[in-house]
């Protein structure tokens, strides 16, 4: 089994990415373990929509959106996006996948621990030009 073990910003999660398994798809890992004591954050789901009740067109728009309003959680809570342990995230059509993945992968970038990752499709949102909505669940000490 491989794991990537990070300390700093008061944490120490483990990714796990076994090696007689399929690597994963894209830039996350396949599991990852939280310490006992750790303090859990759930978000909401984001939606790519601005304090101006505007959301921009495309899906990658939305999904920056998405983790820049997941940004301002994290920071409200004190954590920064190395907590994020688990990404769930949704999108309208299969067309709004490689939006989305490219978004995440660009907020990943510079993440040393790589959480968890779900994608999935789904019929619709509220509102008809919602195409992405994305949650996560975070934890540190």
């Amino acid at each position: 089994m491989l794991t990537t073990r990070l300390k700093g910003n008061l944490q120490v999660l483990i990714s796990h990415t076994p090696t007689d398994i399929r690597p994963p798809f894209a830039r996350y890992a396949h599991g990852v373990e939280v310490p006992p004591g750790a303090r859990w954050l759930a978000t909401s789901g984001q939606l790519g929509i601005g304090p101006d009740d505007v959301a921009p067109e495309g899906a990658e728009a939305q999904a920056r959106l998405c983790f820049a309003n997941l940004d301002a959680v994290l920071c409200d809570a004190e954590m920064t996006r190395e907590n994020t342990v688990r990404i769930s995230a949704f999108v309208t059509d299969r067309v709004h996948m490689a939006g989305y993945m490219k978004a995440r992968d660009a907020w990943l970038s510079e993440v040393k621990h790589l959480p968890a990752s779900t994608l999935m499709i789904v019929s619709g949102f509220t509102r008809p030009e919602f195409l992405v909505e994305i949650e996560l669940l975070a934890a540190g000490l």
